[in-house]
């Protein structure tokens, strides 16, 4: 359903897209930018939970969130996740132009990837629905998704039609993660991963809005080392 919404709406901001002004497309990026900025501050704020407190000490989410970014952000950086990801978006607009500059195909398609899949909404939708709790997260997530895919086809085209096989790969991993965990991950290790993802999208938001190109890509491993670093806090406290 999230792949059919993503789909839909990028056709759909296409078309309209062509009837836009470059400054109403811009003004459009703008929008989503501040708005992924809201989703992100309430998302990270999410450090402050208590189960996270209660689980780790009061003095150690913030810093499980910062050890998580710098640990994750050398990993990814080291993998070359972020040249990778563009280096795809580069060889499916070789593989399917339609007439787009290469810099606003890839642009679009790494700017909807990040947002489709780095918000909590993917990773505890998936899991829930892997665990057998159901997908209503999910279901709203699609919703939210083909909302905004309308917004950034308008500003970036296609490439964000091609975020919908990213969205796949990812929550469908994710799903079977969770049907092969089972019910295991405690509350605390899912705070922390979503407060990291929020941190994330605060670099998501800064691209959309052109005030810093974070490698954000580079940081997706910092969403495993989070729970990792809960689970080590734990082990050391008893």
């Amino acid at each position: 359903m999230n792949v059919a919404t993503v789909l839909v709406g990028s056709v759909l901001g296409v078309l309209v897209g062509h009837r836009l002004s470059h400054r109403t497309r811009d003004l459009v990026t703008d929008a989503i930018g501040l708005v992924t900025l809201l989703i992100a501050i309430s998302s990270a704020l999410t450090v402050g939970d208590k189960a996270l407190s209660d689980a780790v000490g009061s003095s150690a989410p913030v810093l499980i969130v910062l050890g998580a970014m710098l640990i994750g952000g050398i990993i990814g950086s080291l993998l070359r996740i972020e040249q990778r990801l563009e280096g795809f978006g580069a060889w499916m607009q070789h593989r399917f132009d339609r007439g787009e500059g290469e810099g606003k195909f890839v642009e679009g398609f790494v700017s909807a990837s990040m947002v489709f899949c780095v918000g909590p909404l993917t990773f505890l939708g998936a899991l829930s629905d892997g665990l057998g709790r159901g997908a209503d997260q999910l279901f709203l997530k699609a919703v939210l998704d083909g909302f905004t895919s309308i917004a950034f086809a308008a500003s970036f085209g296609w490439g964000v039609a091609a975020s919908a096989l990213v969205v796949l790969v990812v929550q469908g991993s994710m799903t079977a993660v969770g049907a092969l965990l089972g019910d295991v991950l405690p509350e605390a290790h899912v705070t922390a991963l979503g407060a990291t993802g929020g941190v994330m999208l605060i670099g998501v938001a800064l691209r959309l809005l052109k005030l810093k190109q974070v490698a954000v890509a580079d940081l997706l491993p910092a969403l495993i080392v989070a729970p990792l670093l809960v689970q080590l806090l734990i082990a050391i406290r008893n």
